[in-house]
């Protein structure tokens, strides 16, 4: 159990500083507040590819969690990335307001409270219908990105960050399903997988739409609250991810606390002015 946390918490560091990297390479390319085909320019940013190096590590070690935790466990700890990309944001010149520092501090006794609560174990297999279900899910978020890039309005940015929540939930309810007992070519026809790979690939670009359009730590709240909530609970009620016994009240108050931080940070890091300091803008 001790190891599933130490993933999940590495899983939470990555994603957040990988979070940053890429809002740098899109402010970079100049394609920030752009179109849709001005992120052609990201193919030039080293550091926007380093922040998908980065973030494809924290996905491994949430895989690597999701086996030995619960889903809304470990969606919440990575939902905690909103502070990490916060705190690396205002090194950098980002000013969040006070109420959103105490925002992140509510959302981490709410993951406390959620650690507390979890009992480990392995995942419900689904039905075979319902696991085909999930690669398809990929053509949901790709056709809400396609949709809403035209719009250059803040409620675009919102938009595209639910879609890529939606998007990482697939990826992790399919992370956390997955038969690992298969290998090799078996694999290859695992639904799951396919699942990870078409889903992972559509919120990626629903995730650089989403950067092109507002901040790195707003976007990334909302697609954290998303992907919290949505994943609890599908894995408390299909899944059965379980919690301690006597603890149910800890599960329902932590998740309440893990996602109001979030939300609460998303609506003054929109607030804050982005980086400003000449490491960002420089070529």
């Amino acid at each position: 159990m001790i190891v599933g946390y130490v993933l999940a918490l590495l899983a939470a560091l990555a994603s957040g500083a990988g979070s940053v990297l890429e809002s740098i390479g899109v402010r970079r390319a100049g394609a920030y507040g752009g179109s849709a085909l001005d992120l052609v320019h990201l193919r030039r940013q080293w550091i926007y590819f380093l922040g998908i190096g980065v973030d494809l590590v924290g996905f491994t070690a949430a895989a690597a969690a999701l086996h030995r935790l619960p889903l809304f466990l470990v969606q919440s700890v990575l939902a905690f990335s909103v502070g990490v990309t916060a705190m690396i944001s205002a090194f950098m010149g980002t000013r969040l307001a006070a109420p959103g520092w105490v925002a992140l501090g509510v959302g981490a006794i709410g993951l406390i409270l959620l650690g507390l609560s979890a009992q480990p174990g392995p995942a419900k297999v689904l039905p075979s219908a319902w696991r085909w279900v999930l690669p398809a899910m990929a053509l949901v978020v790709g056709a809400i990105a396609w949709y809403v890039r035209r719009f250059d309005r803040p409620w675009a940015a919102q938009v595209l960050a639910f879609a890529t929540g939606v998007g990482f939930s697939v990826v992790g309810i399919s992370a956390r399903t997955l038969d690992v007992s298969s290998s090799g070519w078996g694999l290859l026809v695992e639904p799951a997988v396919w699942a990870m790979i078409l889903n992972g690939l559509a919120a990626a670009v629903a995730f650089a739409l989403a950067l092109q359009k507002g901040g790195a730590t707003a976007v990334n709240a909302i697609m954290f609250t998303t992907n919290t909530a949505l994943s609890s609970v599908i894995g408390l009620v299909f899944l059965d991810d379980r919690v301690r016994d006597g603890f149910g009240a800890f599960t329902v108050v932590g998740l309440l606390l893990a996602m109001s931080g979030a939300i609460v940070t998303a609506h003054f890091a929109t607030q804050a002015k982005e980086p400003v300091r000449a490491a960002l803008a420089a070529s």
